[in-house]
């Protein structure tokens, strides 16, 4: 299996940036592609952006688009979510995930098969 551990996590104003790290291990790892998710307070989990691990092919949720950007660093098996203008709706515990069987274009919580413990992101008005 694949262990993940996400890291950087924190308070941030409304426009501000924060960077979150994501950091695999495991047999079984690189897997196909990684991605983040989110999940606010009594909401679904929501699929925020992906990366195929080979190539660097990302896909971005709408929500997104222009603001968060992610990638990563093969030689340090870590994934990164650089996430600019945040705004409140921003707000969740971010997720990291890996995929075996997707790809950088799988955007639903079941194409997934491991997942960090999460880190907190909260933005402030």
């Amino acid at each position: 299996q694949v262990q993940l551990v996400e890291s950087g996590g924190g308070l941030v104003q409304a426009g501000g940036s924060l960077r979150l790290s994501c950091a695999a291990s495991g047999r079984t790892f690189p897997s196909s592609a990684m991605g983040w998710f989110r999940q606010a307070p009594e909401k679904e989990r929501e699929f925020v952006a992906a990366i195929s691990w080979s190539v660097g092919n990302t896909y971005y949720a709408d929500s997104v688009k222009g603001r968060f950007t992610i990638s990563r660093d093969k030689a340090k098996n870590t994934v990164y979510l650089q996430m600019n203008s945040l705004k409140p709706e921003d707000t969740a515990v971010y997720y990291c995930a890996a995929t075996q069987k997707g790809s950088y274009y799988s955007s639903v919580v079941r194409a997934y098969d491991s997942w960090g413990q999460g880190t907190q992101v909260t933005v402030s008005s």
